[in-house]
């Protein structure tokens, strides 16, 4: 882990600082959260220092630090515009996921807005989204509050309880006439299930075919994929794709990839200002994070092949030492055969009255994980509704921890990991036995 260790924090989140501002006990602990943030790579935290030492200058000025802080924005465009496959006039920085996400549903709005027109003018119609039932809260939320504002309905696609996926019929069947925005993430951060987004897209481009048909736009929300496995926006043929830096070893910013903005896709502002990234999203540019992003989209298009299959080497070792330790104790709740899965995502249960995931985590002396989504952190101990809605029982869902590995994951820390639950359950057990 470099010169960053974690210590753990409420609720099986985690807190990163300097090794030498925290106690000797906690040197020895074992991130298995990466699902929720990963740490900087170290040229990535060069490339920052860099920038916050040379190019200080406003990107817009014509003076020597400004021109340079210009030239570092536009070579990390296109680095993340090749790790998703577009042109880097496709990718708009923002601050992260969240507002990349509101973009896409905030355009989608003005784009049925514009466009729809109304087979009967005395009846107001709304705007349709489609999206699924195990999607991030930055597209979950965002759809219910247009829904409770009045200015959107919306389907939330089922996923398969035998697949764990949001099923390409299923998506296709819950088409209207005023459907504007479909929306299902590449893969879900807590049962690592990969979407086939890529087959929606293919569907629903043959819709969008048909005469008077209001275009649908197709969006995918990337933020667990992206470092993990390869991913290809034309390929999949998405108009929108998110992305989030802290998710692959940059700092907390992202970008949102759009397929021609504001010319082959339509894009509108949610901000007003300056005229930065072409006025899609004005304000000064954040030089020093973008270099970030930049330089981590660059080590991913060299070295994501290495990244996968280290991980899923890792993960298949994890999952075999928890079969062969708790044997028909342990219950995969990512576990959904005919799906494809992300190389790095286990989740888990061990069965037992008194072993639900809060309890086991902060038993725990060295595991540092997580019982699900971190941004549901505040819903304290309840089961994951991800999970619940993926068909995994209650009881079994309160159990539930998410272990995610790393690309500096090792078989040393799996084995410790497991030593670590085996004695916690053992404590678990004998103080309420």
């Amino acid at each position: 882990m470099g010169d960053l260790c974690y210590v753990p924090a409420v609720n099986g989140s985690s807190l990163c600082g300097p090794a030498s501002d925290l106690p000797e006990t906690h040197l020895d602990r074992i991130y298995m959260d990466y699902n929720a943030t990963t740490p900087l790579e170290p040229e990535v935290i060069r490339v920052i220092s860099e920038s916050l030492h040379d190019a200080w200058g406003n990107p817009s000025s014509n003076y020597s630090a400004g021109l340079k802080a210009k030239a570092i924005i536009a070579e990390a465009r296109k680095n993340v515009a090749r790790m998703v496959g577009g042109e880097a006039e496709d990718i708009i920085f923002t601050s992260g996921g969240t507002e990349a996400n509101n973009m896409v549903f905030h355009s989608a709005l003005e784009h049925f807005r514009r466009h729809h027109v109304p087979t009967d003018p005395s009846i107001h119609v709304l705007p349709h989204f489609i999206t699924c039932n195990v999607e991030h809260d930055s597209v979950k939320l965002v759809v219910e509050q247009l829904q409770k504002e009045g200015k959107a309905e919306a389907t939330f696609v089922p996923v398969s309880k035998v697949t764990g996926r949001a099923e390409v019929e299923d998506v296709v069947a819950a088409v209207r006439p005023n459907t504007c925005l479909i929306s299902i993430m590449l893969a879900n951060n807590e049962t690592g299930v990969i979407m086939p987004v890529g087959d929606i897209c293919q569907r629903v481009k043959s819709l969008n075919k048909q005469p008077q048909r209001l275009r649908i736009l197709l969006h995918t929300d990337a933020a667990q994929a992206l470092g993990k496995i390869s991913v290809d926006a034309r390929e999949l043929g998405v108009d929108f794709l998110t992305i989030v830096g802290h998710k692959f070893y940059a700092p907390r910013i992202g970008a949102l990839y759009v397929n021609g903005p504001g010319e082959r896709t339509p894009l509108h502002p949610l901000l007003f200002g300056g005229g930065q990234e072409r006025n899609f999203r004005p304000g000064t540019e954040n030089t020093p994070m973008i270099a970030g992003l930049g330089k981590a989209a660059e080590l991913v298009v060299s070295h994501v092949t290495e990244y996968e299959a280290h991980m899923q080497s890792i993960k298949q070792y994890l999952e075999e030492r928890l079969q062969i330790v708790f044997k028909d104790r342990i219950h995969f709740n990512s576990s959904f055969p005919g799906s494809d899965h992300l190389p790095n995502t286990c989740s888990v249960s061990i069965l037992g009255p008194t072993l639900q995931g809060w309890r086991v985590l902060s038993t725990c002396k060295r595991l540092l994980a997580s019982i699900g989504a971190a941004c549901h952190s505040d819903r304290g101990n309840r089961p994951s509704h991800i999970l619940l809605n993926c068909g995994i029982q209650a009881e079994v869902a309160a159990n539930a921890l998410r272990l995610s590995v790393g690309r500096t994951t090792t078989r040393a820390d799996v084995d410790a990991v497991i030593e670590d639950l085996k004695e916690t359950v053992h404590l678990l057990e004998e103080m309420n036995s």
